[in-house]
């Protein structure tokens, strides 16, 4: 077993007062708590790179010798690339002869696969809602013996406190997790479909986003004049064109633009599905002045304090709020997809269809096939370029 880079005697961590921390190095350290009592930490980074403690037991009861061992171990689990407070929780579960079926262990063996591709946030909220809304209730139970009504009553407790747009995302995630039970044969039956309907469930917030042509008009004029960095300058001027995902924009990479055949290819975030983005002459014209800009790198749109990254997560929103609008209430990026889906059908008369395409929502046809990449696309060409052509109009006052 490697040794830590600092010794630790007996002697100096019994003079510890109470605040008073002390390193072995290697993320290791004992910390004495107001009331005297002094624990052994070991901090360490998770697999999506954010920085996260672990209890390695109290001090005498753990001597520094097991604290050093515990820290060595959980250090190896990182380097074969598990977290080592996943596995402490799968470890007690085991202990309790719950590993091969309890919700919990089921939910983050769950979360490990599903959630692999996507987004760190988005992984992380959905993990909160369980470990707030789920496990303290139903986690330990055997996930086949959990009944509809067990559900039910936990959904309840959400509802009752008034957060009705928690439990649908808690109920979607909570469904996933049934869903990854039936397929790995940990249940038969999934009791979270048996609640559909029966929870109360408030309509969502739609995201804020202008709809009228003056509104529209006003906010493409202030786009035009907006005095900021370059590239999100660039931004600003494309993401209504190409009304793609806020995430989807900032993180589109030059690999995956083919400005000779004016497409974007990319995976969609969501749904894990291809999609197409046909560039209208507009969208590809700010595209060449930015490829001079970032075309060496990887990311279209570059993080302005470091190019390797792509640009902000808060960077189109705060644009707009020094542009003077409110994003709670008036526009924010990701109202630039309502805006355009609204005034295509409503105004410019395309089909909502051929819209959902190109929203790369999931769509079916009448025989249940799903999405694909390629269909209407001569139609979705047509209409990304008319839909360019109309916000340029709409600047000068032709609606």
């Amino acid at each position: 077993m490697p040794k830590l880079a600092q010794r630790l005697t007996d002697y100096e961590i019994k003079r510890l007062k109470p605040g008073d921390k002390k390193g072995l190095g290697r993320g290791l350290y004992i910390l004495c708590d107001r009331g005297g009592a002094k624990s052994w930490i070991y901090r360490y980074k998770r697999l999506d790179g954010k920085e996260t403690s672990l209890s390695m037991g109290k001090y005498p009861e753990v001597s520094i010798k097991l604290a050093e061992k515990r820290a060595a171990e959980a250090n190896e689990l990182i380097e074969q690339g598990t977290d080592p407070s996943s596995a402490r929780k799968a470890s007690l579960a085991s202990k309790k002869g719950l590993l091969a079926n309890s919700f919990e262990v089921v939910a983050r063996e769950m979360i490990d696969t599903h959630f692999k591709y996507l987004s760190p946030s988005y992984k992380e909220r959905s993990t909160r809602r369980l470990e707030i809304y789920i496990f303290p209730w139903i986690g330990s139970n055997p996930i086949s013996e959990i009944t509809p009504r067990d559900l039910l009553d936990v959904f309840k407790r959400i509802e009752n406190a008034h957060k009705s747009p928690t439990v649908k995302k808690t109920r979607e995630v909570v469904n996933l997790v049934f869903k990854h039970a039936l397929v790995t044969g940990r249940t038969i039956n999934n009791p979270c479909e048996a609640t559909r309907g029966i929870i109360k469930i408030s309509r969502p917030k739609h995201m804020a986003a202008f709809t009228e042509p003056e509104e529209v008009a006003e906010l493409m004029r202030a786009i035009d004049g907006f005095k900021g960095t370059f590239q999100v300058a660039c931004a600003l001027k494309i993401a209504p064109m190409v009304f793609v995902r806020p995430f989807e924009l900032r993180t589109a990479r030059w690999k995956d633009i083919n400005l000779k055949n004016a497409e974007w290819s990319y995976v969609v975030s969501k749904t894990k599905t291809d999609h197409l983005v046909p560039l209208s002459k507009q969208a590809v014209k700010i595209l060449k002045d930015l490829q001079r800009f970032s075309g060496d790198g990887e990311f279209v749109f570059p993080n302005g304090r470091d190019p390797k990254k792509p640009m902000s997560e808060a960077a189109i929103n705060a644009a707009l709020q020094r542009m003077g609008y409110n994003t709670q209430t008036e526009i924010t990026g990701h109202g630039f997809r309502a805006m355009a889906r609204t005034i295509l059908h409503e105004r410019l008369d395309f089909d909502r269809d051929i819209i959902e395409h190109q929203l790369a929502h999931s769509v079916q046809d009448s025989l249940g096939t799903a999405y694909n990449r390629t269909k209407f696309i001569k139609q979705r060409k047509e209409m990304m370029q008319v839909w360019a052509n109309y916000l340029d109009d709409i600047k000068f006052g032709k609606f």
